[in-house]
């Protein structure tokens, strides 16, 4: 009989662990998979901040409410009494966090697990410089004086070097001082930081990679003694197989797009199709952070260990792929309440993009809202269409450029796992099927952060077959007001076009694919 032993969940008997950002995307997974995973760790910790009137054990009473946690509830029920909240906040001095609750964690905690940051790219400097770069700092300074620390566990992003091509598994250098930031950042008027922003953070795209590159550098400089490692994931999608296929739950990156495109108000995007989009879903993620925890505390290494959590190098997906996979999988699953039948494309022209979003984004959306005042109804799709445009141009710089991220760390990990491990904690890409995982991530979208129950699947197709039609319509209606338009004043050259338009009609009407009902 073979054996059934885990290192790895061996490994976190008795201990007791600590995680920021657990209430986010990544954090939850996390949560989910160390009491799922290794039922005998003792506790796990959790720092929350109250938010918008609710307290700390309300949030994690939500936190539990999630659909992730039905396994654990239904079968490993007391492990939830493990989850403790600490009342704690990254911006704040000591992270906000009691005397009495710092001793407890002083006294007791064995790994820390720090994912908790702004993952918004647009994030004003100074909330991000607090959040990512001093919420970092502040969580050092705590941990030098955990008296059992085993592994801190940073999590980065591959894209903190996005100003090199060629990215490997190690610290690069960075001109900028993190201390002389944060004294810049803490001295200066909101207005003209704002204002200066973009020179400060140069050769960055954004505030986001910009601080955590910064924060890298803050851990080379003040964690020297320290276990630490840092695993920079790329794009975090969908969960693959855990805790449930096609889990997430927010509209951050190609999830946002999905949904803009499969409700029908996203019809282009600029976008060098060509490039490979680095995609990895949040259980590989999760599954690479625990890993390294577990690698870290048994070997000590005496440097820092980066991981690149990435499929690029090793099993790469293409922008054409999601565009062609997305659209096949949004008609086959077609979303509730589509504002227009999904279509449109990527392009690859900036100037191509600006004029197909005037014409095919912006100008219906303010006709629609027109004539939704005219009759009543309340005009939304403007407002709809700016929040989308602001979320897209920030992923343009991702979706035109293209890195290759070095993984020679993460495959060396994985061999380095017990074969029973590399089961319950997999994180080797290459074993990825992108088309079943396109579809599941598209479903899971639907069903998770759109709330659209499995039942409305067949009203859905019924709408999208009349948004067909309409689309179509519309279409025919264009083309023949601006033929008439344009050559309106030649008899001849019109009767001519007439039966070229006829002639046309016919061919798109015959060439047209029939759309399933069921």
């Amino acid at each position: 009989m073979a054996s059934t032993s885990s290192p790895i969940s061996d490994f976190f008997r008795g201990r007791h662990v600590l995680i920021t950002g657990g209430t986010g995307f990544m954090g939850k997974v996390l949560v989910e998979k160390l009491l799922h995973s290794c039922p005998n760790i003792a506790c796990i910790y959790l720092l929350i901040r109250p938010k918008q009137g609710h307290d700390i054990q309300s949030r994690l009473d939500q936190l539990l409410n999630a659909g992730i946690f039905d396994w654990v509830r239904n079968n490993q029920p007391e492990s939830l009494k493990k989850l403790v909240p600490i009342n704690g906040d990254v911006t704040k001095f000591e992270l906000g966090i009691s005397p009495l609750d710092q001793k407890t964690l002083i006294d007791n905690v064995s790994i820390v697990f720090h994912s908790a940051a702004t993952v918004k790219f647009d994030e004003a400097l100074k909330l991000s410089v607090a959040m990512n770069l001093l919420g970092t700092k502040r969580l050092v300074q705590l941990s030098k004086r955990m008296t059992k620390l085993e592994a801190f566990v940073h999590v980065s992003t591959a894209y903190c070097n996005c100003n090199r091509q060629d990215v490997e598994e190690h610290l690069y250098p960075i001109p900028a001082d993190p201390e002389k930031i944060i004294q810049c950042v803490d001295c200066l008027d909101e207005n003209l930081l704002e204002s200066i922003t973009p020179k400060i953070i140069k050769g960055w795209p954004n505030t986001y990679t910009f601080t955590k590159a910064l924060a890298e550098k803050m851990l080379l400089i003040l964690g020297d003694g320290l276990p630490i490692v840092i695993v920079r994931p790329s794009i975090v999608t969908a969960s693959w197989r855990e805790p449930i296929l096609g889990w997430v739950d927010n509209l951050n990156g190609p999830t946002g797009l999905l949904a803009g495109a499969g409700k029908g108000v996203l019809r282009t995007l600029l976008c060098h199709k060509d490039l490979i989009a680095d995609l990895v879903p949040v259980d590989i993620c999760i599954n690479l952070l625990i890993s390294a925890a577990w690698y870290t505390a048994i070997n000590r290494p005496k440097s820092i260990d980066i991981y690149h959590c990435t499929s690029g190098t090793t099993n790469p997906i293409y922008w054409k792929d999601i565009e062609r996979l997305g659209h096949e999988f949004i008609l086959e699953n077609p979303f509730s309440d589509i504002l227009w039948y999904p279509g449109g494309s990527f392009k690859s022209n900036r100037v191509v993009n600006y004029l197909c979003v005037a014409a095919f984004q912006m100008a219906p959306a303010y006709i629609i809202d027109t004539l939704a005042k005219i009759t009543g109804r309340q005009p939304r799709l403007v407002r709809i269409h700016k929040r989308l445009q602001k979320a897209v141009s920030c992923l343009e710089f991702f979706t035109t450029h293209e890195w290759n991220f070095k993984n020679t760390n993460v495959q060396k990990l994985f061999t380095e796992l017990d074969p029973n491990d590399q089961k319950t904690f997999y994180f080797d890409v290459s074993q990825l099927e992108w088309r079943s995982y396109i579809e599941s991530y598209i479903w899971g979208t639907r069903q998770f952060v759109l709330k659209d129950h499995p039942s409305t699947v067949p009203n859905a197709k019924l709408r999208l077959r009349r948004m067909y039609y309409l689309h179509r319509t519309t279409q025919m209606v264009f083309v023949v007001l601006a033929i008439r338009y344009i050559l309106l004043g030649n008899k001849s050259i019109r009767r001519f076009w007439y039966s070229a338009l006829c002639f046309l009609i016919k061919c798109i009407s015959n060439a047209t694919p029939s759309l399933r009902l069921v």
